[in-house]
C-alpha cells in the first residue's frame, strides 16, 4: 500500500492520476460501442488522423484541442460520406483517409524547423505535464460524452446489433452512426494529452475488449470497462514512476495485457468446469 502512496504523493502525479481516470470514462463508454460494433480500426485511424490537427495547432499557436477536434470531425464526416456516396466500402475509406492524414501530420511536422518537443508530448503523451486547465476541459467532453450515451443509448444499441430493424423503427442509423463517430472524436481529443494521440487506442479498446469477456450486456461492459480502465491507469502510474517508464505507454500496455490475461483465465476456468451429462433419452429412462 505504501508503494503506491508514494507515487501518489507528489501534485504532479495527482493531476495525472484525476486526468487519466477521467479519460477512462469517456473511452470506456465510446469504446464499448467500438468493441461491440466491430469498429476497433475506425477507432485507431481516428486517434491518427487528428495529428494534423495537432500539428497545425502547435505550429501556428492555436489551441491542440481545438485543432484535434476540428480534424477529428472532418475525418469522421468524409468517412461517412465516402462510405454513403460512393461504392467503397467503409474500411477502405478508413484506410485511405488513415493514411492520407497521418502523412499531411508527418509533411506538417517535417515543415518545422526542428519536431518540437511539445508535438512529441502530444503524439505520445505527457501524463505527467496534464494540468488542471486539461482535467476541465477533459471534464467537459466526459460530460458531453455521458449525456450524449444515455440520450442516444436506445438509437446506438439499435444500431449495433439491428441496424435494419433501427431503420424500420425511424433511428436514422446513418445519423446514429455520425454521433458515435462524433463521440469518439471527442473521447480521443479528451485523452490524447494523458496518453496520446499513439496510445489512446490502448484504453479504447481494451478495457472493453476486456469487460466483453466476462459480461453481455451493454451497461455491465461500460461499468467493468471503466473498472478494468482505472486499474490499469492507477497501475501504470505507479510503475512509471518508481520504474521510470513512460506513463502513458505503461498504461496502455496494462489495459491490453488485461485482456490476455482475463482471456487466459476464463478459457482455464473453463476447461476446468465439469461438463453436464447429457440428459438421457426417454428410452434410456425406461431401460
Amino acid at each position: 500500500m505504501q508503494w503506491f502512496l508514494d507515487a501518489f504523493e507528489p501534485a504532479f502525479m495527482q493531476r495525472a492520476l484525476v486526468g487519466s481516470l477521467v479519460a477512462v470514462v469517456a473511452t470506456s463508454l465510446v469504446g464499448t460501442w467500438v468493441v461491440l460494433r466491430g469498429l476497433a480500426f475506425l477507432g485507431d485511424a481516428l486517434a491518427h488522423g487528428v495529428i494534423p490537427g495537432i500539428a497545425l495547432a502547435v505550429l501556428w499557436g492555436f489551441s491542440p484541442i481545438v485543432g484535434a477536434l476540428v480534424a477529428a470531425a472532418v475525418m469522421g464526416g468524409v468517412v461517412s460520406l465516402v462510405s454513403a456516396r460512393t461504392v467503397v466500402r467503409e474500411d477502405t475509406g478508413i484506410g485511405l483517409l488513415f493514411v492520407g492524414m497521418l502523412s499531411l501530420g508527418i509533411v506538417i511536422v517535417s515543415k518545422a524547423r526542428s519536431f518540437s518537443t511539445e508535438v512529441t508530448s502530444l503524439l505520445f503523451g505527457d501524463v505527467l505535464g496534464v494540468t488542471r486547465s486539461d482535467i476541465n476541459v477533459q471534464l467537459v467532453a466526459a460530460a458531453i460524452v455521458i449525456a450524449a450515451t444515455v440520450v442516444l443509448y436506445r438509437p446506438l444499441l439499435a444500431l449495433t446489433f439491428n441496424p435494419m430493424k433501427a431503420q424500420s423503427l425511424g433511428l436514422r442509423p446513418r445519423a446514429t452512426h455520425l454521433a458515435l463517430m462524433m463521440l469518439l472524436a471527442i473521447s480521443i481529443v479528451a485523452s490524447f494529452q494523458a496518453v496520446g494521440t499513439l496510445l489512446v487506442f490502448g484504453l479504447l479498446v481494451g478495457p472493453p475488449a476486456t469487460a466483453s469477456l466476462l459480461v453481455r450486456r451493454v451497461p455491465a461492459m461500460m461499468i467493468v470497462s471503466m473498472l478494468f480502465g482505472a486499474l490499469a491507469v492507477v497501475a501504470g502510474l505507479a510503475i512509471s514512476f518508481h520504474a521510470g517508464t513512460a506513463g502513458g505507454a505503461t498504461m496502455a500496455g496494462l489495459s491490453v495485457a488485461q485482456f490476455f490475461v482475463v482471456l487466459l483465465v476464463t478459457e482455464v476456468v473453463r476447461s476446468l468446469a465439469p461438463r453436464r451429462p447429457a440428459h438421457p433419452s426417454s428410452d434410456g429412462l425406461a431401460a
